[in-house]
């Protein structure tokens, strides 16, 4: 079994660790603490499990928090920070991060038109910036279970506004394995296997790593 010939990584349709870039909002415990649409202990596994990959694969980070600066909201979880502590994160006032002047000119500084975008809640925090960025061209990439809103219907109203518009919903599993793409690109392989390990999709992966060995 052969592998075609890598497609250019800056090009390619799919995501990849030279087109895309991560934007991370709001995972605060405030946020945290309300969200209804999921289980609260799967989403902090599953937000750390996507900021990993980022780390993993290269991809740039756009962090941003809310009101830490102004006192009224906590910094991001800790979970979160010892991931993404390092990086600078881009506080701000406005409910829709892309009215932020800062945020916005961090996103431009990627040079990627690919925008894997995860906030707190689905229905303000995520739909607002990923509304403005497709208004502006760029391609958004929704991680569904890695983020969450006040309840069901608000999660999933917000999604299918985001969608309707032209984003595009992904999961965390296929946000690994479409960086990944390729069991010979071996580099990463160590990083992918922990990432699913750590999020609790091991069983499948392990499985089609053995059959490559």
């Amino acid at each position: 079994m052969t592998s075609e010939a890598i497609r250019n990584p800056a090009t390619d349709h799919l995501l990849t660790p030279s087109n895309a870039a991560l934007v991370v909002i709001d995972y605060q415990p405030v946020q945290v603490n309300s969200i209804a649409s999921m289980d609260r202990q799967l989403l902090v596994d599953n937000i750390v499990g996507v900021a990993k990959a980022a780390v993993a694969y290269g991809l740039p980070i756009v962090h941003s928090t809310v009101n830490v600066t102004s006192g009224l909201n906590k910094p991001p979880i800790p979970q979160l920070r010892k991931v993404l502590g390092e990086l600078p994160t881009y506080d701000r006032t406005t409910i829709n991060s892309w009215e932020d002047i800062e945020f916005r000119q961090a996103i431009v500084a990627t040079g990627r038109r690919k925008l894997i975008m995860t906030a707190l809640w689905t229905e303000a925090c995520l739909t607002f910036p990923a509304l403005d960025a497709l208004k502006e061209g760029y391609e958004v990439y929704v991680v569904v279970d890695a983020v969450g809103g006040t309840s069901l219907a608000a999660h999933d109203a917000a999604l299918r506004r985001i969608e309707q518009a032209g984003g595009k919903p992904i999961s965390v599993a296929q946000l690994f394995c479409e960086l990944q793409r390729d069991w010979q690109r071996r580099d990463t392989v160590p990083a992918f296997m922990n990432l699913f390990i750590e999020t609790g999709g091991t069983a499948g992966i392990q499985f089609s790593y053995d059959r490559t060995e």
